[in-house]
């Protein structure tokens, strides 16, 4: 059981196999997510990393469990900030379930760490870029706010 949890649900109309490809691909991430790009080879125990526009390491960790258009489950450290990295590792689990016209995507973003500044900080920071990720398979656009790395961080 984790002591600082972070859980997004929404539903979205696209088919689970265009979702999975929009949190995967580069290309697509590019788009609703700041400019990151995510690397990987995507099967377990590989590693996984997003990369910042300016060529930093955003974000690393290693795939746990992925079944494609199903369920991704990754470990993840801040690797930009040096207090979100001292609290180590987090765990991140995407699930993705067909609901008529639309896919329920449910993010749990997790860690041991009672008060976690990390969990703290992806609060405020996953409803955006989901809602971005929305907009962007729903009607073709991401939210502006969303499509460029924040200045100064």
């Amino acid at each position: 059981m984790a002591d600082s949890r972070f859980v997004y649900v929404t539903y979205i109309r696209t088919t689970p196999e265009k979702l999975w490809q929009a949190l995967l691909d580069p290309e697509f991430t590019r788009q609703y997510w700041g400019g990151t790009w995510q690397e990987s080879e995507w099967k377990p125990g590989a590693s996984w990393r997003i990369m910042i526009p300016d060529g930093r390491v955003g974000d690393s960790g290693e795939i746990l469990e992925i079944e494609p258009h199903r369920r991704l489950v990754l470990t993840w450290r801040n690797e930009f900030k040096p207090e979100l990295h001292a609290e180590g590792h987090s765990r991140l689990t995407y699930e993705l379930e067909q609901h008529g016209d639309a896919v329920k995507l449910t993010l749990i973003h997790e860690m041991e760490t009672p008060g976690s500044k990390l969990i703290q900080a992806v609060s405020t920071g996953w409803p955006a870029i989901l809602s971005s990720l929305k907009s962007l398979l729903e009607t073709g656009e991401s939210l502006e706010q969303t499509r460029r790395w924040p200045k100064g961080a």
